[in-house]
């Protein structure tokens, strides 16, 4: 029976003969990764249990890094159930703030997650791990806890989407582009429940970085998962982790529910404007949109890769008077690396904070937070109403370039548009 990349991984981990979409199956997990928000539940709920230990130590991650470091007590309380969890249990992967960073970039980086595994996490954006050709889906606490026990849980199979991208990329577009543009075509439930397998000429082509930019917004059109097949790209970024990994590629007959082609060659910097991810439009569209705030990183856009970009266009310049430039990489490895290339000293030269990791920012909890009425213009992943700060605040969404150029402008910027 044909299957298709997600699918072929979910049977390996279920023990069944076959599977299809729709049926209900229980598969063993690989890693099951919980933050300083999800974490303290599942824990909870562990305890409830009556379990005594977990069924793996080395197998659990917890990363405190939403509101980390710590920005008042509840949150300080929070990331110390998850400090005596992992001393209790002993579980290996506890990153403490020093050698935390943003889950879903510092998971691939230490090779805690690799292609073929079966991931689940009590974040949303889970689904970042697909870039590997893993399956990788956020659930809840509970769920979590579950596994904690016996290191399985239920999942529904999804039907895939395929998604294939031809043509060739332009001068500052990027994955950040190809899935705004993703999900500006079939809306934020157009792949709900489902998994969005990106394929092409043109993914064949991309880089990691971007790949993860890709697959770590598939959550924004509804999807369950966002996958894309290993290939030598996969294998080089893999190249040296401990673990064994497990190259899976879908059936040529596989059965797809549906299948998008597009050519991409005249595509533009995208921008998702207030509210949702899928009022996508071209940046060359927006006039006089002014900013009070550019934010650089995240989980989408926190990669060196990214914050080259985004340096490059800085360099020598400032960011326009009234505009608060904050500038976050996704990892202390990463961090560590700017500073050597001297990003770092851009970014503040420049005019702006470079910052910690830290989701803060990314969900309005910390360190740039919205008033009423202010505008920011960020390379994060959701803007939804009041995402960043107040409910009368605006968010859009666009790759460091945009970013970049515009907090030098002061407002919504192309960056062909900046002068030398």
């Amino acid at each position: 029976m044909p299957y298709t990349l997600a699918e072929k991984i979910l049977l390996a981990h279920c023990g069944q003969k076959s599977i299809k979409p729709g049926e209900f199956i229980q598969a063993s997990v690989d890693v099951a990764l919980a933050n300083d928000i999800t974490a303290p539940l599942a824990i909870a709920e562990f305890k409830k249990s009556g379990f005594k230990r977990v069924f793996n130590k080395n197998k659990i991650v917890l990363v405190p890094d939403h509101f980390a470091p710590a920005k008042d007590l509840k949150s300080a309380n929070q990331c110390q159930i998850l400090a005596d969890f992992a001393q209790e249990q002993k579980i290996k992967n506890y990153f403490q703030v020093g050698q935390m960073g943003i889950e879903h970039a510092l998971l691939p980086e230490a090779g805690i997650v690799l292609p073929g595994d079966l991931i689940i996490g009590a974040d949303s954006h889970t689904c970042t791990y697909g870039a590997l050709g893993a399956y990788a889906t956020g659930m809840g606490s509970t769920d979590l806890a579950r596994s904690y026990i016996d290191g399985k849980c239920w999942l529904k199979v999804p039907a895939t989407l395929k998604f294939i991208y031809k043509g060739k990329l332009n001068k500052w577009v990027g994955g950040k582009d190809l899935i705004l543009y993703t999900i500006g075509q079939i809306g934020v439930d157009g792949a709900l429940y489902k998994v969005m397998e990106f394929c092409g000429p043109v993914i064949k082509k991309l880089s990691m970085d971007d790949r993860f930019s890709m697959c770590n917004m598939a959550i924004e059109a509804g999807g369950r998962a966002g996958l894309i097949e290993p290939d030598a790209i996969t294998k080089k970024f893999t190249a040296g982790f401990k673990r064994k990994s497990k190259f899976y590629h879908s059936d040529p007959d596989a059965i797809y529910e549906k299948t998008y082609e597009w050519d991409i060659s005249e595509l533009e910097p995208l921008v998702a404007c207030p509210h949702l991810p899928s009022n996508v439009k071209p940046v060359s569209s927006l006039k006089n949109v002014k900013v009070d705030q550019v934010v650089i990183g995240s989980c989408t856009n926190g990669r060196i890769s990214d914050l080259r970009i985004a340096a490059n266009l800085l360099r020598g310049k400032k960011a326009a008077r009234g505009v608060r430039l904050i500038v976050f990489p996704a990892t202390q490895k990463i961090y560590l690396q700017a500073v050597k290339e001297g990003l770092a000293e851009i970014f503040v030269k420049a005019g702006g904070v470079f910052s910690t990791p830290t989701c803060g920012p990314c969900l309005g909890g910390h360190m740039g937070v919205l008033t009423e009425g202010e505008t920011a213009l960020a390379t994060t992943n959701r803007n939804f109403l009041g995402r960043m700060g107040s409910p009368k605040s605006f968010v859009y969404l666009s790759n460091p370039a945009v970013a970049a150029a515009s907090a030098i402008t002061g407002k919504i910027t192309h960056p062909a548009e900046l002068k030398n």
